[in-house]
């Protein structure tokens, strides 16, 4: 029998694979926390809290700390594994 993955946790999993690979370009060109935070005009703390993957990301923060990191983010769309089209 599959299991059906709850849609709360399929966006919490899309959410945390963006901090991942945010997390990833950071280290991949050396910026700290510290540095995100200056940039942004946050405190580190914010930055720890935006980063943890259980802040809720909202557009406007991804797009605020992708131009702070001077990154781009490009992502592809398409069917779920193993999932029947959702309006049908």
């Amino acid at each position: 029998m599959a299991f059906r993955r709850n849609p709360r946790e399929e966006v919490g999993g899309l959410a945390q694979e963006v901090v991942d690979e945010i997390t990833w370009y950071m280290r991949e060109h050396k910026i700290t926390r510290a540095d995100l935070a200056t940039s942004l005009g946050v405190s580190p703390g914010r930055v720890s809290q935006i980063l943890s993957g259980d802040e809720n990301l909202t557009l406007r923060t991804l797009g605020e700390a992708l131009v702070a990191l001077g990154a781009r983010l490009a992502f592809t769309l398409g069917d779920a594994e193993g999932s029947a089209s959702a309006l049908t």
